[in-house]
Order: C-alpha cells, then structure tokens, then sequence
C-alpha cells in the first residue's frame, strides 16, 4: 500500500526532521507512530501526501510514486489519502454538510462545487459518512456551534467522503479529554476493522497507541527506532523511543 524509502526532510538553516526513514505499510494496517515533540511525527504524515515536500527519498502508493509526481497524478493519488488534523480544520462558518461534503472537492468539477452545487451522490455520501460518527443529525448545524470532539468526528467523516484508500491521521485526539479520546480512536479502529482502510496516525500518548494500533512506529530525531506489534513494547524500547521520558 505505503512504500517509503530513504524519506528525508531538513528545514531550513538546518533543522533534520526526517533522517532516512523506510517504512512498508501494507493495506489495512492500523498503524500508530509515536515519538517525543519534534521527533518527526507530523513531518513523516504530511510527507506522505506532499503537504510538505521531502528533501530526499521516495514515497510509493499503490505502486505509483508520490514523490516527484506532477501535478494531476498527484491530485489523484492525493484522493486516496484521506487526512484528519489535530486542530480539525474546518470552516467554521459553513454547516456540517458543507465541510463534509469539502472532502468531495476532489471528485467533482471545479465552478460547481464553488457554487456548493453537489450531485446527489455526493450528498447521500456526506451524509452516509456522517451516520458512521453519529452526527448526521447535525448536518445543518454550523461547524462552530459543535464541541471538540464533535469538530473531530466531523473532520474524520470529511476524510471518508474521499472514499481514500490510506487515512493520514496526525493527532487527531490531542486538543481532546480522555473521554472524547476514546470515543475518536474507537471510530477510527471501527473504521479500520469494518472498511479495512490503512490508517496512519500519529499519537503523543503511548497507552493510546499501544490500545489502538494494529503496529506501532516508533520515531527519534526523524529515525525509526521502533517498529513492530504493540506486544512487542518493552520498558526498554520506551526509554529507545523516548530516550528516558514518555510524555
């Protein structure tokens, strides 16, 4: 599904965030990758799509390459890879449908969807996607009437509406309490399990990670340090990843 090899990303003067990463993630994996702040996480996640541009490296999807794509190949894999944002992303203005049906951009024609003008398809979609997080009832309320965890539901069925083979998830529970952490990890391991999507999701918190996933990933100082089954996690391999300390 996922082939990276050698994926290396520096910042400008000189900030390594990626340091010759290979990873293969094969379909329907529940991947968790998890790090101290600054180890690589959100780097590594938007490399994958090329929200940020990788200094070196391949990344492969489906056997088609990302890295180096031009524009239009890259816009069609791009519809593959669904992306959930710690901060949700939303406008916060439009209704529920509306962002929702955001994640349909992709599919549609340009001037039509400016004019919010989706096939009924599209609609039915956003709405199905919108009964899997329980929240098609508020399809007419505006974004920023919702609650924390209600944003998050909706960006998560904003990313199914892609119809995406890969959801990229980057944080997606760390602005949230525990509760609403459970019930956000549970929609998305329900996800993985009933539509068999790969998901890639970063996480700050190793006992969510290691409740979750499927695999987990761990980075430091943009190498991978750790990868294998979360029974495979040992005190030794936490102080490997974390170099002492889990936040």
């Amino acid at each position: 599904m996922i082939r990276i090899r050698g994926l290396r990303k520096l910042f400008p003067p000189d900030k390594l965030a990626l340091d010759g990463v290979d990873l293969d993630i094969t379909a329907g994996e529940f991947v968790m990758v998890i790090g101290q702040s600054g180890a690589g996480k959100t780097t590594l996640l938007r490399c994958l799509n090329r929200l940020v541009e990788p200094t070196a490296g391949e990344v492969h999807l489906n056997g088609s390459q990302v890295t180096g794509a031009p524009p239009e190949a890259l816009r069609s894999m791009r519809r593959q890879m669904g992306m959930i944002f710690q901060q949700f992303n939303l406008v916060k203005r439009a209704s529920v449908l509306e962002n929702v049906l955001a994640g349909r951009l992709g599919h549609v024609p340009g001037l039509p969807s400016l004019l919010g003008r989706f096939p009924h398809r599209d609609v039915d979609l956003a709405l199905a996607t919108l009964r899997v997080v329980g929240l098609e009832e508020f399809a007419e309320r505006r974004a920023d009437t919702l609650s924390g965890g209600e944003q998050q539901r909706v960006a998560i069925a904003r990313a199914l509406a892609q119809e995406p083979k890969v959801i990229l998830a980057d944080e997606p529970t760390a602005s949230l309490d525990p509760r609403l952490t459970e019930s956000i990890m549970g929609i998305l391991q329900r996800i993985n399990a009933e539509r068999r999507l790969t998901l890639v999701v970063s996480q700050h918190m190793l006992e969510t990670a290691l409740t979750y996933g499927t695999r987990v990933v761990g980075l430091r100082q943009g190498r991978v340090v750790f990868d294998g089954p979360p029974g495979a996690i040992t005190p030794e391999v936490v102080r490997e990843i974390y170099e002492g300390g889990v936040r």
